[in-house]
């Protein structure tokens, strides 16, 4: 079972997959909700840069910003993307060739290309000097396998997990004795509880996504605070990994629900 990891893209509460944001704003775009330009702002945030690279009929090297990119996937018959969100022992979301799934292991998260056999996984490079740094992304598109997504439950499905996971996790923190964590721990459950608010998914998504996204952050959060800020109970690396080992598969719930969220508008356009 892989274990919850704070530094996982698909874990960290406080910070979305890359790849999330071009799912939900490239399908936004694919079923009319949004216009190209105001897609391509939103996937790239506050990135430098964002650039394609391998889509099918380029040559080699040829790179694409995301507006011309996003274009180009509903011309070659691109009709949805969806999120895939693997970690070491769970490819959630992937189906294959190896090589793809290796790469898609290693970032943490991958987009997929509904109607047409391609996916794409970030690369990303940070530069500059410590303080004054800036982030650029490479989208490296390749063949997938054309199959069904490994473990993506369906909405109502993610909905029936978490809500099952919350219970579970209130009682399994209690007993990690979490709540004494110490100050440290205490801070960053503060410091969630009063975040700004974060505009979640793109424009045409159901508001029951909106809602188990919510409900996989909060879960996230949990874990994060767990197993990432004071050590609570647990001050030995032996009970520190019992507790990993307790928690993970609410780790898992939260990354099942957050893809089945992402997915939502092109499954339920199919």
């Amino acid at each position: 079972m892989p274990a919850f990891a704070a530094d996982n893209p698909a874990d960290n509460p406080y910070e979305e997959p890359r790849s999330g944001r071009l799912a939900a704003w490239g399908n936004a775009l694919l079923a009319g909700h949004t216009s190209p330009d105001h897609a391509a702002t939103a996937v790239a945030g506050a990135d430098d840069s964002h650039r394609v690279a391998g889509l099918p009929g380029d040559a080699e090297g040829e790179l694409h910003g995301l507006t011309w990119a996003l274009g180009r996937l509903r011309v070659l018959g691109a009709t949805g993307l969806r999120l895939a969100l693997p970690v070491s022992g769970h490819p959630l979301g992937l189906t294959g060739p190896a090589g793809f799934n290796d790469a898609a292991m290693v970032a943490g998260e991958a987009v997929l290309a509904v109607g047409l056999p391609i996916g794409f996984v970030p690369e990303v490079e940070v530069y500059g000097p410590a303080g004054d740094q800036g982030v650029r992304v490479l989208w490296r598109c390749s063949a997938v396998n054309d199959g069904p997504p490994a473990d993506v439950p369906s909405l109502h499905e993610a909905e029936r997990e978490l809500a099952d996971g919350l219970r579970e996790t209130t009682l399994m923190l209690t007993k990690l004795d979490v709540a004494g964590a110490g100050p440290q721990a205490l801070r960053a459950l503060d410091q969630w509880r009063r975040r700004g608010h974060t505009e979640l998914l793109a424009p045409g998504y159901p508001p029951r996504a909106v809602r188990v996204l919510e409900s996989a952050r909060q879960i996230s959060a949990l874990l994060w605070i767990a197993l990432g800020h004071g050590d609570g109970a647990a001050v030995s690396a032996t009970e520190m990994a019992a507790r990993r080992e307790v928690l993970a598969p609410l780790g898992r719930t939260a990354r099942r629900a957050k893809a089945a969220a992402y997915n939502a508008l092109v499954d339920e356009r199919g």
